[in-house]
């Protein structure tokens, strides 16, 4: 049974989403302020649906804390990360400024919702996280000059390894996928935020665009003109499995 850590301090939202999820068959834990949380997340959660304003803290320090918590004894960095990648984090909060959005997400969120919200909207949400977080078949998105492996967030480019966060690792991947092509600006919101789309500014890609080109040189994603963008490889991609 899927386990939910839901994290809101208003009782009768709380109240309300737990009947919700539970009608669902999941399995729901409720904390209503952050200590709490950090209590209950000593059990593992395959998702923590996270209010931002918490009467002793905010979400967005706990959820910094659940990506950066050390690791428990006898237990290896590589169980560690697979633990980490596994519990999912989904923001349900007021806060709908664009910095507020992007600095969730940069967290390692894996979406950022805001209120008022549609129930089957998040249940959708739900669904689409969960199901990308179950264990995928190991795989490389690789050319002569750059490999990527989208599940551990590493990308091999001119002899070095380099680590990107979530949401770079899925543009790369995107851009990776069809080096030859353009990309649009839309097909990226569409690829990486689904439905939060409609969210997430569309300013929001150009922050990431620009934070890839830090890490992988700025020649490396070129900017087609009121296109989109392309990556600048030179070489045909292809998947390996």
């Amino acid at each position: 049974m899927v386990k939910i850590l839901l994290v809101e301090d208003n009782p009768l939202t709380a109240k309300g989403l737990e009947y919700l999820l539970e009608r669902e068959k999941y399995q729901v834990a409720v904390a209503r302020d952050a200590r709490s949380a950090r209590q209950l997340l000593t059990d593992n959660f395959d998702l923590v649906l996270l209010d931002v304003g918490l009467p002793d803290g905010d979400g967005f320090q706990l959820a910094k804390q659940l990506r950066n918590a050390p690791p428990a004894k006898n237990v290896g960095l590589a169980q560690v990360r697979r633990a980490e990648e596994q519990t999912a984090i989904i923001f349900l909060t007021a806060k709908d400024r664009e910095e507020d959005i992007v600095h969730g997400l940069e967290l390692g969120a894996d979406d950022y919702i805001v209120k008022p919200f549609h129930n089957r909207e998040l249940l959708l949400r739900i669904q689409n996280i969960l199901r990308r977080k179950e264990p995928p078949a190991t795989r490389q998105i690789t050319n002569a000059a750059m490999r990527l492996s989208p599940e551990t967030r590493e990308v091999t480019w001119r002899g070095k390894t380099l680590d990107l966060t979530a949401l770079e690792s899925r543009i790369l991947k995107c851009l990776l996928e069809t080096p030859s092509q353009i990309i649009t600006r839309e097909r990226l919101l569409d690829e990486i935020w689904s439905a939060s789309g409609s969210i997430v500014n569309d300013n929001t890609v150009s922050v990431y665009i620009k934070r890839l080109r830090k890490k992988l040189g700025a020649e490396t994603i070129l900017t087609v003109k009121n296109l989109g963008y392309r990556l600048n490889l030179g070489e045909k991609v292809e998947e390996e499995n």
